[in-house]
């Protein structure tokens, strides 16, 4: 699972990957002048792990990581193929959801003018922008495969009738100029043609406004206009100010909380991103703890537990018996393995048991 920031040029996007990503050191970097997007892996910050800790002594601690790519910039007619926009229709395809930066600063923090590429600061335009891009792409989308759907759907082939259902229903959202996420329906012909026509715009959004250092908690007025359209879409939006990430991605710890401290920030405001990032494609973590090590496992929503076993080999899932949980919480209220069992807090579960987020696992399988 991974998301793309996306954004127009000159919003800070690359400034912000590269903060994340702590200024390249966990990220697969390719030439700039190619039109391959970054690759970075994000660790995902995680108190729980913490908590843990406090309570089963470990050698290490491992969190959760989050697959960020940094997809070349955007410009007005890329569903066209203006600009780099064949590559990066191409590369957003490939992302499970989109985090696109918006421009929420007139000036950089030093005073120095940033040409806007459409010459103003506006953040709404700058979404509505991109949006419009990404649905006439998906209009295109739909206008190619409905004609090979239609012969494959002659001979009642159940994927291509389920592509022009989906077709049908979905075509009028995206004429009307909004984005394919924006279809109501439970209908599962239709919500299986979604998945196989790939559309762009039926992937969740996350809006993060760059903003000068004097609004980095987003009170400014432009970052409060994004909240409110980001809200209005049921989607959402995290402040952040690139340049104070880049600068503390530099930090040692007590620079770090000394700066944080300046600002009046309680943590990086790439920390709420990461747990942004991470929600918004669907993810929980459970753990593992033991004297070798503390882990987090990424799973989605909803898994079994066979599957959440297989996350970590599948051997685990093949074989799988039981597992044995109990929460974070729990932990925390009683201190101990042995005190939770005696509490009575242990459960057992079988093959149907849905994960739930925070659980901290023993499985037992069949070697």
């Amino acid at each position: 699972m991974e998301a793309g920031i996306v954004g127009l040029p000159n919003v800070g996007k690359s400034t912000l990957f590269n903060a994340l990503t702590n200024a390249g050191a966990l990220a697969a970097n390719y030439p700039f002048a190619t039109i391959d997007p970054n690759v970075g892996v994000v660790p995902v910050p995680d108190p729980r792990l913490a908590t843990i800790n406090q309570h089963i002594e470990t050698a290490k601690i491992v969190p959760a990581m989050l697959k960020l790519v940094d997809i070349a910039g955007l410009v007005r007619g890329a569903s066209k193929g203006e600009g780099k926009g064949n590559a990066f229709l191409s590369h957003i395809r490939d992302v499970d959801a989109i985090v696109q930066v918006v421009r929420c600063f007139d000036k950089a923090p030093g005073g120095e003018d940033i040409t806007h590429v459409d010459g103003t600061v506006d953040p709404i335009r700058d979404i509505e922008t991109i949006e419009a891009e990404l649905i006439l792409a998906d209009l295109q989308t739909l206008e190619n495969a409905e004609s090979k759907a239609q012969r494959a759907a002659r001979g009642k082939d159940k994927d291509a009738l389920a592509r022009l259902a989906a077709i049908e229903a979905v075509r009028p959202v995206l004429e009307d100029e909004k984005p394919a996420r924006a279809l109501q329906t439970d209908n599962p012909e239709i919500l299986s043609g979604l998945r196989q026509l790939g559309l762009i715009t039926v992937k969740p959004i996350l809006y993060v406004a760059n903003v000068n250092e004097d609004e980095a908690n987003g009170s400014g007025e432009l970052a409060q206009r994004v909240k409110a359209h980001a809200e209005s879409h049921g989607s959402q939006m995290v402040p952040v100010c690139a340049r104070i990430e880049e600068e503390l991605a530099e930090l040692d710890e007590a620079d770090k909380a000394e700066m944080l401290a300046d600002y009046g920030m309680e943590e990086p405001a790439l920390n709420s991103l990461a747990r942004a990032c991470y929600e918004l494609l669907g993810l929980q973590s459970f753990y593992t703890a033991g004297e070798k090590e503390i882990r987090a496992w990424t799973i989605t929503r909803n898994t079994k537990a066979p599957q959440a076993a297989g996350v970590i080999h599948t051997d685990f899932e093949k074989g799988f018996i039981r597992v044995e949980c109990y929460s974070v919480d729990d932990l925390a209220t009683h201190g101990s393995e042995k005190a939770i069992k005696e509490a009575g807090k242990m459960r057992v579960e079988g093959k149907e048991y849905v994960m739930h987020d925070a659980d901290v696992c023993h499985f037992l399988f069949n070697r």
